[in-house]
């Protein structure tokens, strides 16, 4: 160690950095700080932890997902490359912490035009202005157009949609809120749908007893699909989530701002789409590029 700083504030002082240097979302922030309390819990003083200790860390999470000791490790090898950076350490032990093997499977996304499919049978269906149809409008719209989580989605409330500006308050993972800017095309289909929603319900889109359920979103958006001539096995609301951050991702969005628009507490969990954008190129070199189907001599 170094110089006579209180260890017992670095996972502060290193949150505090998050926030100002990198511009961290207070979600973002609660996420690193549970996993970084986490470790010390399992290993006392974080800040002075050794090899050894981290190395321990795999047999205390074997019963996690890969996904969660990826996670885990990420936040602890930035917390001690931070450490190192600022003199509080002479050595980064985080080389040890477990790197689990198991990658997160790439999402199932859809093309555009699919996507253009499922809104012009949902569209051609919502003229009619049948309260279900015009639902099922303003549900996709949400779905592609804000990309929210189904959970999300079907909880709104309806005091979330406020009457002047373009944006949705969202309750996500954790129970923590943010602002989700809701496009112009959604903000027609949900002022339609206000017209004939014809309920006293608190929520935005009620059912019998409370609100639509996750089941019954899920059954809606597959059966749009299949009158829109969709597999759709290949369509649900979550793959709508993934299609609204892959395409916002080809058109030039920055990560960080997609990792606010989705809600990520980490932004290693939005990078998976970095993934799925760099699959994509490399399938449309291997499709479209002029040697693509000719064999090679020799």
């Amino acid at each position: 160690m170094r110089g006579g700083r209180a260890i017992g504030a670095a996972i502060d002082t290193f949150l505090a950095m998050l926030a100002a240097e990198r511009g961290a979302a207070p979600n973002t922030l609660a996420a690193y700080r549970r996993d970084l309390e986490g470790a010390e819990a399992l290993l006392g003083d974080l800040a002075s932890a050794n090899r050894d200790q981290l190395a321990s860390l795999a047999g205390r999470w074997a019963d996690l997902a890969p996904s969660s000791v990826a996670r885990k490790s990420s936040a602890l090898r930035q917390f001690f490359g931070f450490l190192v950076d600022e003199n509080i350490r002479d050595d980064d032990p985080s080389p040890a912490l477990p790197r689990p093997a198991a990658r997160r499977p790439l999402p199932k996304i859809l093309s555009h035009d699919e996507v253009e499919a499922l809104f012009e049978r949902a569209e051609m269906e919502a003229s009619a202005g049948t309260p279900p149809a015009v639902r099922t409008l303003a549900l996709l719209e949400l779905l592609y157009g804000s990309g929210l989580r189904a959970t999300e989605l079907v909880g709104l409330p309806l005091s979330a949609v406020p009457r002047d500006v373009p944006f949705l308050t969202v309750t996500g993972k954790g129970s923590q809120q943010r602002m989700v800017p809701v496009s112009r095309r959604a903000q027609q289909a949900l002022s339609q749908w206000l017209e004939v929603r014809g309920s006293q319900s608190p929520f935005l889109f009620p059912s019998r007893t409370r609100h639509i359920s996750r089941i019954r979103l899920f059954q809606l958006v597959k059966e749009l699909a299949a009158r829109a001539g969709l597999d759709p096995a290949k369509v649900s609301p979550h793959v709508m989530r993934h299609a609204f951050a892959t395409h916002l991702l080809e058109g030039g969005a920055d990560l960080r701002v997609l990792q606010t628009l989705l809600g990520h507490a980490d932004i290693a969990t939005t990078q998976i789409y970095t993934h799925v954008d760099s699959a994509r190129l490399v399938a449309l070199v291997n499709e479209r590029h002029p040697l693509a189907g000719k064999p090679r001599s020799g």
